[in-house]
């Protein structure tokens, strides 16, 4: 049985650009299932916040977000649940997508994947999986190395086609973006407790350049990434940016934006 080809897509988004991230997600989603080919999308957005659906629930949300807007960061509610966490130049996000039926891949499954991944990409960490409980938007998959979280996973799935999302921290100052969200958090629960919303300690996380104890840019974590991916079939670099200018994909990328922009009403 022949590997099928994974299709590439590279995006460096700019703020004004910041709703296109996720809306090029969900219209993603659609065209993996069509193409019932697997998809990689490698993306950066610059100095925003990106939150969760949970974090709708903070008793005193606006003064939170004021705090973040005045910090300097754009603020972007994404489709689906979690918490906070940042995006800028130096944290690379990293979508794959695979047509398949629910049954095909356990959630489970699909978070091994992308691990498994992640681990060949930088063989000389010692990667493990497991929730850091006082970063950033913890989770049972999150991704640390030696006790320090360096990423964190989320999926959306479709009846034909699941999407794993990856954010990476490869480089620049973690310990400011953790104390960026700690203050939110602070702000936006207005002295309130609530076990849903993380304590963050800036300590427990870090980024891969840290971890190597070397200089690493995004744009060379997405070549390492890349040649990874090429141990495990042919890739396609053309047939993607090509596909998302044609006008199928073009009515369900403006659908997906749409749908983007009525979700943000609800920081307002």
């Amino acid at each position: 049985m022949t590997t099928p080809t994974t299709a590439i897509l590279t995006q460096h988004y700019q703020p004004e650009e910041m709703l296109d991230s996720f809306a090029y997600m969900n219209a993603l989603l659609t065209l993996t299932a069509d193409l019932q080919q697997p998809l990689v999308h490698f993306w950066t957005l610059p100095q925003t916040v990106i939150l969760g659906l949970l974090d709708q629930k903070l008793p005193q949300l606006s003064t939170g977000l004021t705090a973040l807007h005045q910090a300097g960061y754009q603020t972007l509610l994404r489709n689906s649940g979690g918490l906070a966490v940042v995006a800028d130049t130096g944290v690379l996000n990293i979508s794959l997508f695979l047509p398949a039926h629910r049954a095909d891949y356990s959630i489970t499954a699909a978070y091994d994947l992308m691990t498994t991944y992640v681990q060949a990409t930088w063989p000389n960490l010692p990667i493990a999986t497991g929730e850091i409980t006082r970063s950033y938007c913890p989770g049972d998959y999150d991704l640390s190395v030696n006790g320090q979280k360096i990423a964190g996973m989320s999926q959306r799935r479709t009846a034909d086609a699941l999407v794993i999302m990856l954010y990476i921290s490869i480089d620049g100052d973690q310990a400011q973006r953790s104390q960026l969200v700690r203050q939110f958090y602070t702000a936006s629960l207005a002295g309130q407790t609530d076990d849903r919303f993380p304590d963050i300690d800036p300590a427990v996380m870090t980024t891969v350049a840290a971890a190597l104890g070397q200089p690493l840019t995004v744009t060379q974590a997405i070549d390492q990434f890349t040649t990874t991916l090429k141990q495990h079939g042919d890739l396609d670099f053309k047939k993607l940016p090509l596909l998302t200018e044609e006008p199928e994909f073009q009515a369900h990328l403006a659908q997906a934006y749409r749908q983007m922009q009525r979700r943000q009403t609800r920081l307002h």
